[in-house]
């Protein structure tokens, strides 16, 4: 059944990926981007191209009217991560709310996940500093999504603690956790952008997680 997605972020990498496979799949999509004249080349068959902020919720709520869920592939480097990703996740619940989209999903971040009980990738000895004050924004935007009362189906898809392939084909096959790193399989060491748009696109299809940091991993 073809669905109308809006697409937050969608002129990145992980982004494009997500519009791509929607398109693939026969669903209808809206790419949301900051200047529409950067992504022009976004536009085709099943794909409008549009203007708006995720850090504003009327914006947020202008975008996704009409459409049936929205994914979250946003993220800026000119702003604090915490202050982009806290006021990000506030616009998408108040904005989604408001268009009455009810299903959200968010590309998270693996330094998130734990690697035991309480204990959090990002935190570990030695990690760099720089690294995990951008991993600190996905923190936040989860603590804002955890604590809020909303009728808004979120899920934050956070892929391994890795720098993702953006070369590799899409295999169509993933493993899906909790909140805790996923274990190697096969000495695979990588993840690619497109098999996370598989996963993104599926939790869309076919919900299978709700309100939490699921990983997922080759």
């Amino acid at each position: 059944m073809s669905s109308r997605i809006v697409v937050f972020g969608a002129g990145g990498r992980a982004g494009r990926r997500a519009v791509a496979e929607a398109v693939a799949r026969g669903h209808r999509v809206t790419a949301v981007v900051r200047d529409t004249d950067k992504y022009r080349d976004l536009a085709g068959e099943g794909v409008s191209v549009v203007a708006g902020d995720v850090t504003r919720a009327d914006s947020v709520a202008e975008v996704a009217a009409g459409h049936d869920a929205a994914i979250c592939a946003a993220g800026r480097l000119d702003m604090p991560s915490t202050e982009f990703y806290s006021s990000a996740a506030h616009a998408l619940l108040d904005g989604l709310a408001g268009a009455g989209v009810g299903r959200l999903v968010l590309i998270g971040i693996g330094s998130t996940l734990e690697t035991a009980p309480g204990v959090v990738v990002h935190d570990a000895p030695g990690f760099p500093e720089e690294a995990r004050a951008f991993s600190l924004g996905h923190t936040a935007e989860l603590d804002v999504l955890r604590a809020a009362e909303t009728d808004i189906d979120w899920l934050v898809i956070a892929p391994p603690p890795v720098i993702l392939d953006d070369e590799a084909p899409r295999t169509g096959r993933y493993r899906t956790g909790d909140n805790r790193v996923l274990p190697a399989v096969d000495g695979a060491t990588s993840f690619s952008y497109a098999d996370l748009a598989v996963a993104l696109i599926d939790e869309i299809e076919s919900p299978k997680h709700h309100r939490s940091l699921t990983a997922v991993a080759t």
